[in-house]
This record gives structure tokens, C-alpha cells and sequence, in this order.
């Protein structure tokens, strides 16, 4: 059973987790088209960083960052070995859910253009392409999406 609960981006598991991904961005993107929050910035107040894990195992993360007036998906990453296990649509519900229990009218999200698996997931969970949103600025990587909730 995968369990989704609010965590310490700090925690051993969860920090190798988010460095496995950071170092993934760094092969796909130049450094200056990489967005992802480092583990530090993981914590500050207006973050809710989460973890999924089997047992004691944890397999994922997301962040819900809470903006003025929506929330951004952030920090999504499943381990490779946990793929296509529902990891990350159990992550991004709980996301959601924050979300919704802090009666954002919106989530948002930016992406990799080369991140086919993560288009497909967002589109199933009915996020669809937009503009540009917050300081992000013009990238030939990116990629926006968002969901009203």
C-alpha cells in the first residue's frame, strides 16, 4: 500500500530522492531552463512537501507551493524502480487535495518539454497546457500547465 504524507525534504530517503532528480534535470536541460527548489527552499513556509512510500521505503515526492492565488505542482519525482506503480498519482492527489483544502482556485505547474511520462500523467489527472505564469521566465524547455479546481 503506497502511504502520501507530509514530510522533511531533509529526511535521508527523501533527499536522495530529490537529488536523483535534480541530477536528472541537469542531464536533460541547460542549467538555466532547471527551476526545481533545492532541498533547502523545500522548506520554507508556504511549501507542503510530501513523500510516498511502501512500508518504510520511500519511492516519491511533490511539494504543493502555495502562491497568492494558486498552487504550484513542484519537486515530483518517483524512483526508477518504482515506476508505474500509481506512485505519482498518489502523490499528486494528495497534492491536490492540499490544494483544495486551502481553497486554491487553481493548480499550476511547470515541466520539461522532454518529460513525455509526466505530460501523460498531468493530462490524466486534467491538467492541460497554458502561458507562462508567475517569474518563470522564457524557456525553450518549459512547459505549463494548469487545472481549476
Amino acid at each position: 500500500m503506497i502511504i502520501v504524507e507530509q514530510s522533511d525534504p531533509h529526511a535521508p530517503q527523501a533527499t536522495a530522492l530529490l537529488q536523483q532528480s535534480h541530477a536528472l534535470m541537469q542531464s536533460l536541460f541547460p542549467p538555466e531552463d532547471n527551476f526545481f527548489l533545492s532541498i533547502d527552499d523545500l522548506c520554507a513556509p508556504n511549501i507542503r512537501f510530501f513523500t510516498a512510500r511502501e512500508g518504510a521505503t520511500v519511492l516519491g515526492t511533490g511539494a504543493l507551493a502555495v502562491q497568492d492565488s494558486y498552487g504550484e505542482v513542484k519537486s515530483m519525482f518517483v524512483a526508477e524502480t518504482a515506476r508505474g506503480k500509481g506512485v505519482a498519482d498518489a502523490l499528486l492527489r494528495r497534492i491536490e487535495d492540499e490544494a483544495r483544502d486551502l481553497a486554491l482556485p487553481w493548480l499550476k505547474l511547470e515541466t520539461g518539454n522532454l518529460l513525455h511520462a509526466a505530460h501523460r500523467l498531468y493530462e490524466r489527472h486534467g491538467f492541460a497546457r497554458c502561458g507562462r505564469f508567475g517569474d518563470y521566465p522564457q524557456a525553450a524547455s518549459s512547459l505549463f500547465m494548469a487545472k481549476k479546481l
